[in-house]
């Protein structure tokens, strides 16, 4: 446990110049011992408050007995003799326009279950296990990275409904995770909110992860077990915005204060929140303060920064916007904000990735800072968007946007993309991941077979939402658990069998993960083909040397002996078949694989493939040495 920081003017004046990374040791409520005598000393932020007093189970909620005292720069402290650890408690906060609000402490470690709103005195120790994870932790540039993103209250759910202890969850997430060879795990909603609608994405507790499923320790549990499975840990990150609700940051001290405090640069009219004011140190040392506590207390190995494009720009969604000082619509603060929180946490957290949901083309989302914004990757927005997009098409008219899959190769090199489909596509009335795909349903989960084969095959780390590693064919309900009783149905038992072999794939082959943010790590060999619809690439670790060439028949139709032109001669095996009965395909045979000494498609040699309909076949040449780096 971290000792807490005396409340003294040289701490607080490290905090409003923006020298106090963790904040958190200074402010919020401490179990201390002060001249011999235990108890709780609390700190909060209220500079425009007239009078602060804590309230709890300590005084009956008597906001007489123990007000706070006025110190340096707006802050206030008290130390409570009568308060002891797992109390509840909160600040008893009147504006200046004389009206009283009992406040959740921002920096809050535990909280009541919502729709209580208390916050807790919480100071309980917890072994890790986990040292040789976190000495060699890293954002793997190089290194498999396959995502598999999860919304813990409604990946499974007690007979009673109610949601599953933390502890609970990491043996059977942790388990069914390793089965299926993701790397890592993206946790959504784990921060404390108070309404399960909001999926966890309006933050009231920075500092503290929901009590539904149990304690700081549970959670910590979570993350050591998982860590000792070897999968990394991932959390969803909102410093873009938080919810009105008046027990909350809103209007903290009886005005704006987290928050802008004009609606036009300080309002979500879409989500209903509030926009962090990030001309403040002190909600910029807030939100750092935030981003540190999950990577280094919570041994957090990474997290995603949700609705970036949102922070960048000031006429988001708005028609009423009020420009920086150069006239721009660039949110100049915001972006130092950003630039100044990856510096931090990659001094701070070593080996940690940080990843941007950014919507826009943006420059240098994941060029370092100065220069760029500095975060390790950035969803691939516009990659989801295009191929959904075509794979949406019925096939027919496929050749019309033949280039929609082609596209991504153009920029794919200009950040490190993370190619995601996330909960955001499967909600809403966008359908399940299967039903989007046309046709019957043998041609859905054909189509969806092909999909995910493409997406682990084009460079890019992985990210795919719950459920639709099984073909969940209704979308995603947060009220309840997954349909798990059709993971073991042979229609979606298949589909659950390709995404651990394309993890398997991932994992152990260089050439599918290497070169994943490098030019060198793809080559098309096939790209215009637009009557046929049919696809060829190579992927390749440029250090290694191994290389694979992957082959795409997006249409129903049978293609027989369909030359692909191959860089060497020799035999060949079939790495993988999409079309495979394993899948939940025929099991179409291939007659011949051995490459003919005959150029095509500017190479020297050239397969004969039989190509099943909505298909992709992976094949590599018979003999390569294959050192795996999946570490």
């Amino acid at each position: 446990m971290n000792e807490p920081l005396p409340l003294d003017h040289g701490h607080l004046q490290k905090l409003v110049t923006a020298d106090l990374v963790r904040p958190d040791h200074l402010l919020g409520a401490h179990v201390v011992t002060e001249n011999g005598v235990e108890g709780v000393r609390f700190g909060v932020w209220a500079p425009n408050a007239h009078h602060v007093s804590v309230v709890g189970d300590f005084n009956g909620y008597n906001g007489f007995d123990n007000a706070m005292q006025r110190l340096d720069f707006g802050f206030w402290g008290a130390f409570v003799p009568a308060a002891r650890n797992g109390q509840r408690y909160k600040f008893r906060v009147t504006g200046p326009d004389g009206r009283t609000e009992d406040k959740m402490d921002p920096y809050g470690s535990f909280f009541e279950v919502r729709p209580a709103t208390a916050s807790i005195v919480w100071d309980q120790p917890f072994t890790w296990s986990d040292d040789g994870w976190m000495a060699h932790r890293s954002a793997g540039f190089d290194r498999p990275v396959s995502i598999y993103e999860v919304h813990l209250p409604s990946w499974a759910r007690r007979d009673d409904g109610w949601f599953m202890n933390y502890r609970d969850l990491a043996h059977r997430l942790g388990e069914y995770v390793q089965f299926l060879g993701y790397t890592h795990v993206e946790l959504l909603g784990v921060m404390e909110h108070p309404f399960d609608g909001s999926w966890g994405y309006q933050v009231t507790g920075y500092y503290a992860p929901t009590s539904r499923m149990g304690s700081p320790e549970d959670f910590k549990y979570l993350v050591n077990h998982l860590h000792g499975l070897g999968i990394g840990v991932i959390l969803d990150w909102v410093p873009g915005h938080f919810p009105t609700d008046s027990a909350g940051l809103a209007k903290f001290d009886g005005t704006p204060l987290f928050e802008y405090a004009d609606p036009r640069k300080g309002f979500h009219q879409d989500w209903n929140t509030y926009i962090f004011d990030y001309g403040r140190n002190e909600v910029v040392m807030f939100l750092i303060g935030s981003a540190l506590k999950w990577l280094q207390d919570f041994h957090v190995d990474g997290l995603r920064v949700d609705a970036v494009a949102s922070m960048l720009y000031l006429d988001f969604s708005r028609t009423e916007w009020i420009p920086n000082v150069h006239g721009g619509r660039e949110n100049l603060e915001a972006i130092a904000f950003l630039k100044r929180l990856n510096e931090v946490v990659h001094h701070m957290a070593p080996g940690c990735m940080i990843v941007a949901e950014e919507s826009t083309s943006f420059p240098g989302v994941t060029t370092p800072s100065p220069f760029g914004l500095g975060f390790d990757y950035k969803w691939a927005m516009g990659w989801m968007n295009d191929n959904l997009g075509y794979f949406e098409q019925d096939p027919l008219w496929r050749k019309h946007h033949h280039h929609a899959l082609t596209f991504f190769n153009v920029y794919r090199t200009s950040e490190n993309y993370v190619l995601a489909i996330s909960h955001d596509e499967v909600v809403h009335l966008k359908k399940s991941m299967v039903m989007k795909m046309p046709g019957d349903w043998y041609a859905q989960r054909a189509g969806y077979r092909a999909f995910l084969a493409l997406m682990w095959a084009t460079p890019g780390k992985k990210l795919l939402f719950m459920g639709q590693e099984f073909a969940q064919p209704t979308e995603w309900n947060h009220d309840a658990g997954l349909p798990w009783h059709l993971a073991d149905h042979p229609d979606h038992r298949g589909v659950l069998n390709l995404v651990r072999r394309l993890n398997g794939l991932y994992r152990t082959r260089p050439d599918w993960h290497v070169a994943d943010t490098k030019e060198e790590g793809m080559l098309w060999v096939n790209a215009d083909d637009v009557d046929n619809s049919v696809y060829a690439f190579i992927r390749r670790d440029p250090v290694g040397g191994a290389w694979s060439v992957v082959v795409a028949n997006l249409t129903p139709v049978y293609r027989d002996v369909y030359p692909v032109g191959v860089p060497q001669g020799g035999a060949y095996r079939l790495l993988l078949s999409t079309d495979d009965g394993e899948f939940g395909g025929f099991g179409t045979q291939q007659p011949d694989l051995t490459a003919r000494e005959e150029g095509w498609h500017g190479q020297t040699h050239h397969l004969r493939l039989n190509l099943p309909p909505n298909s992709v076949l992976v094949l590599a040449p018979t003999g390569e040495t294959i050192v795996s780096d999946d570490r």
